[in-house]
């Protein structure tokens, strides 16, 4: 519930067109509501400026449901991610307005346009291997009302393709960069560019990569000053961050 919730609350109190009871009713279920399996966080877009964000894996389909349900009654653009699509046609059968992004995994319950901003979101992967987490931030950034550009299959061995996308990149107000293997891409973005740098490293190696420890380590140990690091495969977090940055 928002503030103008509320107030529309209070207000029907006031004039008698809202019975005490039920008033309360709504009011219990501040700042959460317990759905026994989940405690809906109602609060969130109050405090963070969005939504309730649900992570999927791990909960049946019947459980993301019964969240996505409560949360559309109160919110208008909901996130679900790491969905597949049992998720998504679960979600399709209580609103028309879901739509899935296989390749990021996620299913966006779209009920209003989001305000786009004119600053520039780049989400730039070193390889193809890298799109599903470039995907996922991608898609999350956009949700959230950002402008994204996507600059993909960039990485360190042809170099010259970075190169050749500099206007592009030089565009932006935020960069996310995702890369594998040794993770070098976003030190060399982030000695490229004025504007911060948000590196994800994935999960995408050979074994001395140990499922993306490597990258993790190498983007921690960056030597270009402005870069910030996720966790591995940590798409999601690295779009809404750059979000976070671009509403500056």
């Amino acid at each position: 519930m928002d503030a103008n919730s509320l107030k529309d609350l209070l207000q029907g109190v006031k004039d008698g067109s809202l019975d005490i009871e039920d008033a309360l009713k709504e009011l219990k279920k501040l700042p959460f509501e317990d759905l026994g399996f989940a405690k809906v966080d109602n609060h969130r877009n109050i405090r963070n400026g969005y939504p309730e964000v649900i992570y999927c894996q791990g909960k049946t389909v019947e459980q993301v449901k019964g969240i996505v349900e409560r949360l559309m009654e109160k919110n208008n653009n909901i996130l679900a991610t790491r969905a597949g699509k049992e998720v998504y046609e679960g979600i399709k059968e209580i609103t028309e307005d879901a739509v899935y992004y296989e390749a990021a995994r996620i299913v966006v319950v779209k009920r209003r346009e989001a305000i786009v901003t004119d600053k520039i979101i780049a989400v730039v992967s070193a390889g193809t291997s890298d799109i599903p987490v470039a995907e996922e931030a991608a898609v999350t950034a956009e949700a959230l009302g950002n402008n994204v550009i996507r600059i993909y299959d960039v990485g360190v061995a042809g170099i010259h393709r970075l190169f050749a996308n500099m206007d592009k990149i030089n565009s932006a107000n935020v960069l996310i960069v995702v890369a594998g293997m040794e993770g070098a891409l976003a030190s060399v973005v982030g000695g490229m560019v004025d504007k911060p740098v948000i590196a994800v490293p994935t999960s995408i190696g050979y074994g001395a990569n140990f499922g993306g420890l490597s990258a993790l380590l190498t983007m921690l140990n960056s030597c270009a000053s402005g870069v910030g690091v996720v966790n591995i495969d940590n798409g999601f977090g690295a779009g809404y961050l750059a979000s976070m940055i671009n509403r500056l």
